[in-house]
């Protein structure tokens, strides 16, 4: 199957490129940022190197859909999606924190508290709790942005003000926009029967000074859903809970011996592995959208993305 691992166009008026895990951004003339979803697929901060059918389609029409879901109580940075992979958006300086919050206590939230933890970002977790357990109130847990083959580390709110990473005045809008944002996902999840978990957001600034929401909104590989049915059973069993998240991909290394750490080597993905994990991602988008997902055409990835942003360039 024809992946999109890597571009390299020159569109009209491009000034520059950066390629991050798994998005690669195009700055043009007048401000405007080209940003193609690849299907490269990054998981412990590491690129795997096989990429994932129909990832980067699936990634842009969910952050597409979430943001124009959520335009009318946080502004974002997107003008239009000319092609499958592809979203145009204004440029932004982006702040260098990423906004995670957390309505259960999941993944590395679970990590760290099964570690003895108390303490996550500076903010406390109850006594008492056990994995996938509701947390009383969403906590918001920051994260220093990496650059490409760095880790994310986390970070408290006195950490990023008194290192002066973002203002007082503009974090205290950063954390109203990530409640308002993940409020919103938590109902729009609902009515799909799926309980948003935990996801990040990232904003940047305009040249006007306007805080956007930017990036990726409420999609596999920004957030974590379960199914709500059983949810309560499985709990109080001690079951492992039913999820749509890159989660099962990081479960199914560290099974296979990779944590992204120092000395260990990404195990080989087959082919099956590779469709089991389209499939999953699939069925995702199928889930929290609504809609069913629609293959694009990737006979030639490249000539349809470059074909389809020139001509929106040229209106």
């Amino acid at each position: 199957m024809n992946t999109l691992m890597s571009t390299d166009f020159n569109f009209p008026g491009q000034k520059s490129v950066y390629k991050g895990k798994v998005r690669e951004v195009y700055t043009l003339d007048n401000d405007i940022l080209v940003m193609v979803a690849t299907d490269r697929l990054s998981a412990f901060d590491v690129v795997m190197p096989k990429g994932i059918p129909y990832k980067g389609q699936i990634l842009n029409q969910i952050a597409t859909k979430m943001m124009e879901a959520t335009a009318d109580i946080v502004p974002n940075w997107l003008m239009a999606t000319p092609d499958p992979n592809v979203a145009v958006g204004k440029a932004c300086e982006p702040f260098k924190v990423e906004m995670v919050i957390r309505g259960y206590m999941s993944g590395h939230a679970a990590r760290e508290y099964k570690a003895g933890k108390r303490l996550l970002c500076g903010v406390p977790m109850p006594e008492g709790m056990k994995e996938n357990d509701k947390f009383p109130e969403p906590i918001i847990t920051p994260a220093t942005k990496a650059e490409k083959g760095d880790h994310d580390e986390d970070i408290s709110k006195e950490d990023i003000l008194k290192r002066d990473i973002v203002s007082k005045d503009d974090y205290e809008v950063l954390e109203k926009y990530t409640r308002a944002l993940f409020q919103r996902g938590t109902e729009i999840a609902a009515k799909r029967g799926l309980i948003l978990v935990d996801t990040k957001y990232e904003f940047g600034k305009t040249k006007d000074g306007e805080i956007v929401l930017i990036d990726e909104i409420h999609t596999p590989d920004s957030s974590r859903y379960f199914y709500a049915d059983g949810y309560e059973e499985r709990q109080e069993k001690g079951e492992s809970q039913k999820q749509l998240s890159k989660e099962f991909v990081r479960q199914w290394l560290i099974s296979n011996g990779f944590q992204g750490l120092e000395g260990q080597s990404v195990p080989e993905m087959s082919d099956e592995y590779i469709e089991s994990v389209s499939n999953r991602y699939i069925e995702l988008y199928e889930n929290i959208t609504g809609d069913t997902f629609v293959k694009a055409d990737v006979s030639n990835l490249q000539e349809r993305i470059l074909t389809n942003v020139k001509a929106y360039m040229s209106k």
